[in-house]
């Protein structure tokens, strides 16, 4: 298990790092199918796809169809950098469709049904879109790599001061594994390595700005968002009585399972860049 789940992290970080190197289509074509995979996986877990929860029925539903249809529109509108009206317009565009399929298929679909179709689109594809725009905002070839400082950086940092001095139990019943201990060595550690990507790489390539302790901080921050993400994450699974998410990376479980921290790291990233930077 070990093996499968180091190999399938290295593969993950390979195409990470060479999708946000690369940013535009690629980046954003990434980002879109991750996006599709990680609404269906909500949907499922939340009981409003096909014969409700848990379900692995094949086709979508009306509700999960408009979802996917709003996540290929909001991420086509991105590509072409249509702007934040037009991205606004497809969103409630997506919420006032499943309203509409809500009303016409009644009593097919209940409320909470149409709800969870409108937060899983809100939750993994919008919040994760901000990895893109954060990579093609100005500088965004040096910003991005905080995402991932932010989240994998921190799980990595908490795993090992967890498993080294992790004593005090925080959240026994959500995440009896996680320690203060671990959550400060995630914080702190994901700001060190912001701080050191600050000093050694993105101040060298702008001499005229000393920025590392600001880097230090959005990660920091950032790290913080992580923790939240990942524990949302699994507080979503223990209401639903799920273990993980899907199947599709092995060791990890499904995308939920892996992109968790990063989806709520990417809009913190983002907008403390442009407060802060």
């Amino acid at each position: 298990m070990f093996v499968t789940r180091l190999a399938s992290g290295v593969v993950l970080l390979i195409i990470a790092i060479g999708s946000m190197s690369y940013g535009g289509w690629a980046l954003a074509a990434i980002l879109c199918g991750v996006s599709l995979v990680g609404f269906r996986e909500l949907t499922k877990a939340l009981g409003c796809a096909g014969g409700g929860k848990g379900s692995c029925a094949a086709a979508p539903n009306g509700l999960e169809w408009v979802g996917m249809a709003g996540i290929l529109a909001y991420y086509l509108l991105l590509y072409l950098s249509a702007g934040d009206t037009f991205l606004l317009m497809c969103i409630v565009g997506t919420f006032l469709a499943e309203m509409f399929v809500y009303v016409l298929a009644f009593p097919r679909y209940n409320a909470g049904q149409t709800m969870a179709a409108v937060f899983s689109f809100l939750y993994a594809p919008v919040l994760l879109s901000f990895v893109y725009q954060t990579r093609m905002a100005p500088q965004g070839i040096f910003m991005v790599w905080m995402i991932l400082i932010s989240s994998w950086g921190c799980d990595t940092c908490a795993y090992a001061v967890g498993k080294l001095i992790g004593r005090k139990k925080i959240f026994p019943v959500l995440s009896p594994k996680k320690s203060l201990e671990g959550c400060i060595g995630g914080v702190l550690g994901a700001a060190l390595i912001g701080w050191l990507y600050g000093c050694f790489f993105v101040e060298k390539a702008f001499p005229d700005r000393r920025i590392a302790w600001a880097i230090a901080a959005i990660c920091g921050a950032g790290a913080v968002m992580s923790m939240v993400g990942d524990l949302a994450a699994s507080a979503i699974k223990r209401n639903h009585d799920i273990k993980d998410y899907g199947k599709l990376i092995p060791g990890h479980g499904g995308i939920m399972d892996r992109f968790d921290s990063m989806i709520v790291t990417a809009p913190m990233t983002y907008f403390l860049t442009i407060l802060l930077l």
